[in-house]
């Protein structure tokens, strides 16, 4: 799997996905395997996955349209 960089990507564990929630609504994220990141609709933020690691934080996180 590669990033919108073209960088090779670790592959994700769907357990560790089911398990975070967004951390500022606590509601599910959904999985953008193509943009490598982590959605939350709730709070109309992507969280960027970096080497296989979500980066959970806000001022990480890009926002939606």
């Amino acid at each position: 799997m590669t990033d919108p960089q073209g960088r090779d990507q670790p592959p994700i564990d769907r357990r560790m996905l089911e398990a975070l929630v967004c951390p500022i609504t606590h509601a599910p994220l959904s999985y953008d395997a193509e943009r490598q990141e982590l959605v939350s609709k709730a709070a109309h933020l992507a969280y960027p996955i970096r080497g296989g690691i979500p980066i959970m934080l806000d001022t990480e996180a890009r926002a939606l349209e």
